[in-house]
């Protein structure tokens, strides 16, 4: 096993050195998504950021494999226990940085450079403020929220643990997550895909020799996680500093302007309540399950690893499409915004047909990829999870595009609004899962969510239409 576990990160080591060369030689200048065809250009922006998501799951899969395999199914089930908490705090995280630097992507569309400097001082004072708030807030209830959701007495420790040190790199995570929006902010989601995959193949490295050869357990993941984020994320402010195509801000001024301040809090803060909001109907969920007992922990544990490989490009083409709307917003261009509707809603069908097509003739060898086993309850439960959850990815792809359309326009508070539909969608599968004790009702209670959020912001967007006119 050892000799094995040398080969894997000698392999490792190598990817790491041809990733790096690639990025050095790199020469791509930032993306203008408010010229060319919307099609195109929404495709193109959207790769590297797909190709992140995917490669993110790849390590979430490879690290569900590394956990089954080498600390077993109570340590999964610690995982799948943390699972809602991390969607809970990290996702307020990234949806307030992205939030963040829509008032860039629109100035930076506009061509106002001197704006531009005032919103990266802004935005990183802010940055700034809430790692020194959250940080150590979360850290001393992490134990607390654990005990809410019900986490099985048997993998309380482990789980715990597990919270309060990936709770720890939430420095890194505003790092990694601020520093990228900027780059994407201004057309550039090539080097934050490059140095995400390098941190990534870091991350591998570290878990393995942690468990290994330091006998760390389930904390060797939460450690060489925080560690490689925070990798990420220098490489991310370095990049910015060093290339001449990026506007830069002077410490020797005073860029602090208090209406610029509060305008990117009002845009940022609410896109980060969105994704808590919609967090906080997975913890009702995550509650329910806790309560069906440990194989339905692991099960949904290792479904929603599954799951999250294919709705995560989707994520991130709604991404594409918030720095796509706001650039184009900023320049006026109202057949663009238009347009761009309608291209990234084509981009999303294929998707999904696609998705839909693979899980439907390999979800089982994927299955016994993660697990290791190819029957049993956790695997038949497994099964049936990406069964029913496969047939609504159409629905998932279109939410993304219609949410991320209304953020990108600015009004991130009809995006808020949208995570209290999920959260209502939540709740119900969950409610109907604990009264019923049906792990049937957990499989259709993320779809139920994404079905009344979509039918808001649907309905929001054609409210926004009409009164803008640069919209209608």
């Amino acid at each position: 096993m050892t000799l094995n576990a040398y080969k894997l990160i000698y392999l490792y080591c190598i990817l790491i050195k041809k990733i790096w060369r690639k990025i050095m030689t790199s020469k791509e200048l930032n993306a203008d998504l408010t010229q060319g065809k919307p099609f195109i250009k929404i495709l193109i922006f959207s790769m590297p950021l797909i190709g992140g998501s995917i490669f993110q799951q790849l390590y979430n899969f490879i690290d569900t494999i590394i956990v089954s395999r080498f600390l077993g199914i109570d340590a999964l089930a610690a995982i799948g226990a943390y699972y809602p908490l991390s969607f809970l705090v990290l996702g307020f995280i990234q949806g307030s940085c992205i939030g963040f630097s829509i008032p860039l992507s629109q100035d930076f569309g506009a061509k106002n450079h001197d704006a531009i400097k005032k919103d990266l001082f802004n935005g990183s004072l802010i940055c700034l403020v809430l790692t020194l708030t959250i940080t150590p807030l979360m850290i001393m209830v992490a134990g607390y929220l654990l005990e809410i959701l019900n986490t099985p007495q048997e993998i309380m420790s482990i789980a715990t643990n597990f919270t309060m040190i990936s709770f720890c790199g939430i420095p890194s995570n505003i790092l990694y997550n601020y520093s990228s929006s900027i780059l994407r902010a201004q057309g550039d989601s090539k080097h934050p895909f490059f140095f995400l995959i390098l941190s990534l193949a870091i991350n591998i490295v570290l878990a393995l020799i942690f468990i290994l050869f330091f006998n760390l357990g389930l904390n060797s993941i939460a450690i060489a996680t925080v560690i490689s984020e925070f990798f990420a994320g220098i490489l991310n402010v370095v990049y910015y500093i060093k290339h001449p195509s990026f506007v830069k801000i002077s410490l020797s001024r005073n860029f602090f302007n208090f209406q610029i301040f509060t305008h990117i809090c009002i845009i940022g803060f609410p896109m980060g309540v969105e994704y808590s909001i919609s967090a906080l109907g997975a913890i009702v969920m995550q509650n329910a399950i806790n309560s069906l007992g440990i194989y339905a922990v692991a099960a949904q544990s290792a479904g929603d690893k599954i799951r999250q490989l294919f709705t995560l490009p989707m994520e991130s083409v709604g991404a594409a499409v918030a720095t796509y709307m706001a650039q184009n917003y900023g320049s006026k261009q109202s057949a663009r915004l238009k347009n761009g509707i309608k291209a990234s809603l084509t981009i999303q069908i294929i998707w999904s047909l696609f998705s839909f097509i693979l899980i439907l003739f390999l979800k089982k060898p994927i299955i016994n990829l993660v697990l290791g086993v190819s029957k049993g309850p956790v695997f038949s439960m497994t099964h049936q999870y990406l069964t029913i959850v496969s047939y609504f990815f159409i629905i998932h792809g279109s939410l993304m595009i219609f949410r991320n359309t209304l953020q990108g326009l600015g009004h991130s508070m009809y995006a808020v609004i949208s995570g209290v539909g999920e959260l209502i969608g939540r709740s119900i599968g969950g409610y109907l899962a604990i009264t019923s004790l049906s792990y049937t009702m957990i499989c259709y209670s993320n779809q139920l969510a994404w079905i009344v959020s979509l039918s808001y912001c649907v309905i929001a967007l054609s409210f926004v239409s009409k009164k803008d006119t640069l919209l209608y």
